[in-house]
C-alpha cells in the first residue's frame, strides 16, 4: 500500500501484481481498475454542475478523496488541510489542485494590501521609476488600491488620516469573509467606536479577541451607468508564480446595484445602493432574474467607446491589465509556488467617474453558482478553458511539464504576462516587461498608448 498521507491513502497498484489471476478478471474491483486505467481520476468538494459536466465530458472518472486521484478541485478550507504541516501530505507528480498553498497572500483583503504596500516600498528602495510620486506624495503608477488600514492594528493611523478629510466616507470589511458579509460604511469616528463596543472590545490595543477588519476610503464617485453603481468581475488564471505566467479571461462581466446610486449620508446603510455582490442584490425588490443585473465586459467596452471614445477606453482596459499584473508581482515573492497548483482568481475592479480603475479585492473561489442562463454558459466555458490549460489534452497530469500551452487551446483566455518570454526578449524589453510598462515610466499613462501595454508584457 502506497500512502500519500492521511487525507488520501494511495490504493494498491497492480504493478505489485502485474497480472491479476484469470479467475478474478470479471470481479468488480478488476473491472473498475481496467476502466480507470489511463484516465484522469477527479475529486471535488464543490458540487457545481459547471464543474462536474466539464469533468464528465472529458471522460474523466470520479473517485473519492480516499482513492488514488489526479485532479482535485477543492475549497479553500480543504486546501488548507492538504498543505497543513500537521495533517497534510506530499502530492505526487500526477496530482494537481486548484489553489496555491498560501493563496491568501493575495485573496485576504488585509494581506493583499500589505503585500502591495511592501512591493511599492521595495521598488522605491530600488529607485524604480514605477515608484515615482507626485508633489502630494501619491504614487503616479502604483496608486490602484484605495487608502486602506487594518483594524484594530492601525486604528491610530486611520484616525490621523480620517481627520485630514472628516467629511469622507469609509467602508469596513472583515478580512476573511466574502459575498458582502459583514460590510458597512461609516463617516464618523463615533461609528467606529460603536462597532468596537458592539464587538465586545473595549480597547483597540487588544487584538486577540477581535476579528480583523480592513477599512478603506470609499470610492464615492463611481462611474454610473443608468444611474447605478457597478463593478467588474474579471477572471485571471495563474499557472505559475516563478516564473510568473498568467492569463486573462475575455468574458468577464459587470455587476450592477439594483438601486440608483447616491452619495447621500442618509443612504449609507442601504447596501442595495453601495454593494454590487449578487449575494446581496438578489434580495432586492428590483433584482432582475433574467439578466441578473449583469452586463458583459464586451458590452461595457462598446458603451464606453461610444460615450467616451475608443482611445480612452483602450487606455482604461490597459490600466486594468496593468493593475492585475502588478498585484500578482507584489505577491509572487511570498507565494508558495508549488508545482502541483494553479489558480483561477476573481478580480473585483471599480471604475470611478474619471475612468480610473481601482482594485477592490481578489477572490480565491469566485462563485460558480449560475444566476442566469448566460451566467451558466459563461462559467461552464470558463472551467472548460481553465482545464484545457491546467490539464493539457485532458491527460493524466505531469507536474514536471512546464511548457506554455499552444495558443489554440487557450479558448477565451489570452496570455496577460509571461515572465520567461519577457526575459528572453532582450534586456531593455525585459525591463519594460518586468515593470509592465511600455518604454519610459510615463508612457503607459499617455493617451496614445492604445493596446501597446499588453503586447509589451508578452
Amino acid at each position: 500500500m502506497l500512502l500519500a498521507g492521511p487525507l488520501s491513502p494511495r490504493i494498491l497498484r497492480w504493478p505489485l501484481c502485474p497480472f491479476p489471476p484469470l479467475s478474478s478478471w470479471d470481479s468488480p474491483c478488476v473491472i473498475r481498475f481496467l476502466t480507470m486505467a489511463g484516465r484522469v481520476k477527479w475529486v471535488t468538494d464543490i458540487e457545481k454542475s459547471v464543474l462536474i459536466n466539464n469533468f464528465e465530458k472529458r471522460g474523466w472518472v470520479q473517485v473519492t478523496e480516499n482513492e488514488d486521484w489526479n485532479f482535485y478541485w477543492m475549497s479553500v478550507q480543504t486546501i488548507r488541510n492538504v498543505f497543513s504541516v500537521e495533517t497534510g501530505y506530499r502530492l505526487s507528480d500526477d496530482q494537481i489542485v486548484n489553489h496555491f498553498p498560501n493563496h491568501y497572500e493575495l485573496t485576504r483583503k488585509d494581506l493583499m494590501v500589505k503585500n502591495i504596500k511592501r512591493y511599492r516600498k521595495e521598488l522605491e528602495k530600488e529607485g524604480s521609476p514605477l515608484a515615482e510620486k507626485d508633489e502630494n506624495g501619491k504614487y503616479l503608477y502604483l496608486d490602484f488600491v484605495p487608502v486602506t488600514f487594518m483594524l484594530p492594528a492601525d486604528y491610530n493611523l486611520f484616525v490621523e488620516e480620517f481627520r485630514k478629510s472628516p467629511s469622507s466616507t469609509w467602508i469596513m470589511k472583515p478580512c476573511g469573509k466574502a459575498q458582502g458579509k459583514g460590510i458597512f460604511l461609516i463617516n464618523k469616528l463615533s461609528q467606529i467606536k460603536k462597532w468596537s463596543r458592539d464587538s465586545k472590545t473595549s480597547t483597540f490595543v487588544s487584538q486577540s479577541t477581535k476579528e480583523a477588519y480592513v477599512i478603506s476610503l470609499y470610492i464615492n464617485n463611481p462611474l454610473l451607468i443608468g444611474g447605478r453603481k457597478f463593478d467588474l468581475r474579471l477572471y485571471v488564471l495563474v499557472s505559475t508564480y516563478r516564473p510568473l505566467r498568467c492569463y486573462m479571461y475575455k468574458l468577464g462581466f459587470c455587476r450592477f446595484c439594483t438601486v440608483k446610486y447616491t452619495p447621500s449620508t442618509s443612504e449609507l446603510d442601504n447596501m442595495f445602493v453601495h454593494l454590487t455582490n449578487v449575494a446581496i442584490q438578489k434580495h432586492g425588490e428590483d433584482y432582475n432574474h433574467i439578466h441578473g443585473g449583469k452586463w458583459t465586459v464586451s458590452n461595457l467596452r462598446l458603451y464606453l467607446e461610444s460615450t467616451r471614445g475608443r482611445e480612452v477606453t483602450s487606455k482604461l482596459f490597459d490600466e486594468i491589465h496593468w493593475i492585475i499584473v502588478q498585484s500578482l508581482k507584489a505577491v509572487a515573492p511570498v507565494m508558495n509556488n508549488d508545482k502541483h497548483c494553479f489558480e483561477c482568481y476573481g478580480y473585483d475592479i471599480i471604475i470611478d467617474d474619471k475612468l480610473k480603475p481601482w482594485l477592490i479585492e481578489v477572490n480565491a473561489s469566485p462563485s460558480l453558482t449560475s444566476s442566469t442562463a448566460n451566467d451558466r454558459i459563461l462559467k461552464y466555458n470558463l472551467i472548460n478553458d481553465t482545464l484545457n490549460i491546467a490539464v493539457p489534452n485532458g491527460e493524466i497530469p505531469d507536474c514536471k511539464w512546464n511548457k506554455s500551452p499552444p495558443k489554440e487551446v487557450l479558448g477565451n483566455y489570452e496570455i496577460l504576462y509571461d515572465e520567461e518570454l519577457a526575459q528572453g526578449d532582450g534586456a531593455d524589453r525585459e525591463l519594460r516587461s518586468r515593470q509592465g510598462q511600455p518604454p519610459g515610466p510615463k508612457a503607459g499613462r499617455s493617451r496614445d498608448s492604445g493596446r501597446t501595454v499588453l503586447t509589451t508584457w508578452k
